[in-house]
């Protein structure tokens, strides 16, 4: 990753504004946070969220709390716990959500 034209910086999440975005089922709340090409993202998600597109960009994700399942077009399936980091360059996914209040950085 290379980062360029970024100073240094904090980023209190509590003031950066709430938008809610709706999946193929439930909802996520997302704070986000663009930084050039780099967009760094706070996200709660509600019980049952499944995304409603397949994305195509590079990911990382970190779990702070609950589980997630993240699901590639290829069938292959990964869950993440809290403390678990997951990583992929641009490729196909499709998130899904198995607890309330996960969150994730993207």
């Amino acid at each position: 990753m290379q980062i360029q034209n970024l100073a240094a910086g904090i980023t209190d999440w509590n003031r950066v504004p709430l938008q809610h975005e709706p999946g193929q089922s439930g909802t996520a709340s997302a704070r986000t946070r663009e930084f050039g090409g780099i967009k760094l993202r706070l996200v709660d998600y509600s019980p049952g969220y499944q995304a409603d597109h397949w994305c195509d960009k590079g990911h990382i994700v970190h779990v702070i709390e609950g589980s997630l399942v993240i699901a590639h077009r290829d069938g292959r399936r990964f869950t993440l716990t809290p403390g678990l980091t997951y990583h992929v360059p641009i490729r196909k996914i499709r998130i899904a959500f198995l607890a309330p209040a996960e969150r994730e950085f993207l």
